[in-house]
């Protein structure tokens, strides 16, 4: 079915409006989401007296400050705080639960959340024990916001880290909780030096086991990443991807030629997870308004947006959409598109895609269009 919008949606969105569309997020790491005041009495709890406040409030704008700083040192300190609180079962299932109705709440009604279990190890848990964890506490969010009125559903990605050498046993691990939670795999961690191709086996094997993966690839280091996550892995998405707009010439009379690996990633549809805010402070992109996500929607490249560390960049999906609103005018019908793009990018089953698509994003787009144009209903053609 194909869903008929009225004019309003061609109207540029309020953020009350952004708040409640349905959306759909594809890259947000657990350890870059966690509530401040669940950091704080977590480490209590189990005694971690490295952080540096106890006050929730200005803890929450350190993390922001210190992803802000231009510093990779500092940015990657961030991380070693929220891991530490995340090496004990409970600690896992609260963080996997305080996501699962952050993001329902934001009104996410579909998400693919990743983390990597070997960093969850300190305290003695094992890697099943740690994706156990995760999977019990996202089930138990996921409750807690239906109880609320907000549903959700959360798949996660186990990541593995580019630097080490477990990649091979992580996606084994996937392989191994697959369908019991888990929908695919990941690699994260600093591109240049630590190319894709030193986990070939990895991927190698998750193309046997016919599974779903996704690579970080053209945030930082350019091209060369995203050539090699696509032709020698063979990754179904991008990890960001945003360095594509590297392969692309704009004329001054506005005329655009694509170069030969952009038009491939366009052409074959290939998913760009990208994620505004965290390209801002990663120096990937200038401004909003520079955003290489601008043109890549108007060259219709399968574009999704995403919020990558929620709690580093101070953000949530709906604030990257009231963002880009701002800076290029997007109007319910672009929501619509780029949510769309996401679902249909999602590594679930085709027919639970579609219907997601068809039964809560679609409607739920049109009853939104329908308010603001003071319409009760609107029809939906067959």
């Amino acid at each position: 079915m194909e869903s008929t919008l009225t004019p309003s949606a061609l109207s540029v969105p309020t953020a009350d409006q952004i708040r409640r569309v349905p959306k759909v997020l594809l890259h947000d790491h657990l350890d870059g989401g966690l509530r401040p005041e669940t950091i704080v009495e977590l480490a209590a709890e189990v005694g971690y007296d490295g952080l540096p406040t106890t006050d929730p409030a200005a803890l929450g704008v350190w993390f922001r400050e210190a992803a802000d700083s231009g510093s990779l040192v500092r940015y990657l300190e961030t991380f070693a705080h929220t891991c530490a609180v995340m090496q004990t079962r409970e600690g896992l299932v609260r963080v996997a639960a305080d996501c699962a109705e952050d993001l329902a709440a934001d009104g996410v009604v579909y998400a693919e959340v990743r983390y990597a279990p070997e960093q969850h190890l300190e305290r003695g848990l094992t890697l099943d024990q740690v994706v156990e964890a995760v999977n019990e506490g996202f089930r138990l969010g996921e409750a807690r916001a239906a109880a609320a009125g907000n549903r959700i559903r959360i798949g996660t990605l186990l990541t593995a880290m580019r630097h080490a050498a477990r990649s091979l046993e992580i996606a084994e691990l996937a392989n191994r909780y697959r369908d019991l939670g888990v929908v695919g795999f990941d690699i994260a961690g600093a591109e240049a030096g630590h190319p894709p191709t030193r986990h070939l086996d990895a991927f190698d094997y998750l193309k046997r086991e016919n599974n779903h993966f996704t690579i970080h690839a053209g945030e930082a280091f350019g091209l060369p990443s995203i050539w090699e996550a696509l032709q020698c892995c063979g990754a179904d998405r991008l990890g960001h991807g945003v360095r594509i707009i590297d392969d692309i010439s704009v004329a001054e009379d506005g005329g655009v030629k694509l170069g030969r690996l952009a038009e491939y990633v366009r052409d074959r549809r290939v998913p760009l997870e990208m994620c505004p805010t965290s390209n801002l402070q990663t120096g990937a992109a200038p401004s909003y308004a520079e955003h290489p996500i601008g043109l890549l929607r108007r060259l219709h490249f399968r574009v999704t947006v995403n919020t990558d560390n929620r709690l580093m960049s101070g953000t949530s999906l709906s604030r990257e959409f009231e963002h880009l609103v701002q800076a290029f005018g997007y109007t319910l019908d672009d929501l619509r598109w780029f949510t769309i793009n996401a679902m249909k990018s999602a590594f679930i089953p085709f027919d639970e895609r579609l219907a997601l698509i068809n039964e809560v994003i679609k409607p739920g787009f049109e009853r939104i269009a329908a308010e603001s144009a003071g319409v009760g209903s609107v029809g939906v053609a067959g």
